[in-house]
């Protein structure tokens, strides 16, 4: 039997008649009758008989009903799968971001979309940016969220939206809490340096080199939350994303800006050959409102 007589089977066991089933499946009784004469004449036996204007199933369409209705579910699973995934409400989104993200945008972002969406599944990996890209040359996640990542072939790139370097200083250090500093009123106190930062530490050495004011630093670590934390300990000043600032402030701290604001782009990255995915489509939109706060 092909799936369409499977069908027509089905809806004429259930229903009755062929009336019925035609309705059912919205289609017209001519249709049914001419697609269970084709089943009939394959399986070389009746599956109804007439009786008073009823069609009766024969002892053989009662003993195929059980596999046929099994075969029938199926078909009505795999129907309903593709309308979800059609409706982005099925699927696997794997993510790759630098570990700023990881604060406060990812975790507000999926529980928004998940509260929508809750059948997608997410897998989230927090990576420097050299292995974030490489995750995503190996397939390893469908797509990458950059601070200022290095355009490269094969690979699309959409900016979310432009942030910036921040200060973290205790309140101590300026009890007046000034929401702008230059590098200069920075020079009287310890620097705590983050080490390899890739390009947006590239950003603040241009700063630096431009108005000639280098930091002091005696204390250097790999991360920025640990610098952040070493602030909270009132041991020092850091340079840090907005995100991971506003991620990590704690009550005797405050953020400062730079003039002019030391800013850098944000940016997801997917292999132009891989095209992203319905879900990771609808995703997107409340990743890039997170980022753009």
């Amino acid at each position: 039997m092909r799936l369409r007589h499977i069908e027509i089977f089905h809806a004429i066991y259930t229903t009755g008649s062929i009336t019925n089933a035609s309705k059912a499946l919205h289609v017209s009784q001519p249709s049914v009758s001419k697609v269970l004469a084709h089943a009939e004449m394959q399986l070389g036996f009746n599956l109804f008989e007439r009786v008073k204007g009823r069609l009766i199933p024969t002892d053989e369409a009662e003993m195929m009903f059980d596999e046929v209705d099994k075969i029938y579910q199926q078909l009505r699973s795999i129907k309903n799968t593709s309308e979800n995934i059609k409706n982005s409400d099925y699927g696997n989104i794997s993510i790759g971001l630098t570990p700023a993200l990881g604060f406060d945008v990812i975790p507000n972002a999926i529980a928004k979309y998940h509260s929508q969406h809750r059948k997608v599944n997410f897998n989230v990996q927090t990576l420097h940016n050299d292995a974030v890209m490489q995750a995503l040359f190996e397939h390893k996640c469908d797509f990458a969220v950059l601070f200022s990542p290095n355009v490269t072939p094969g690979v699309k790139s959409i900016e979310f939206a432009q942030s910036e370097l921040v200060v973290v200083y205790p309140k101590s250090f300026f009890t007046h809490c000034p929401s702008i500093l230059s590098l200069a009123e920075l020079q009287g106190f310890d620097f705590i340096d983050i080490s390899d930062s890739g390009p947006l530490g590239e950003l603040l050495w241009a700063r630096m080199m431009k108005d000639n004011v280098p930091l002091k630093s005696f204390i250097k670590v790999q991360t920025y939350f640990i610098a952040t934390k070493l602030v909270a300990q009132e041991i020092g000043v850091c340079i840090v994303d907005k995100y991971t600032a506003m991620g990590n402030l704690g009550e005797n701290m405050a953020v400062a800006s730079f003039d002019p604001p030391l800013s850098f782009p944000v940016n997801a990255l997917y292999l132009d050959n891989r095209h992203l995915s319905k879900v990771s489509e609808a995703f997107i939109p409340f990743l890039q409102e997170e980022i753009a706060k």
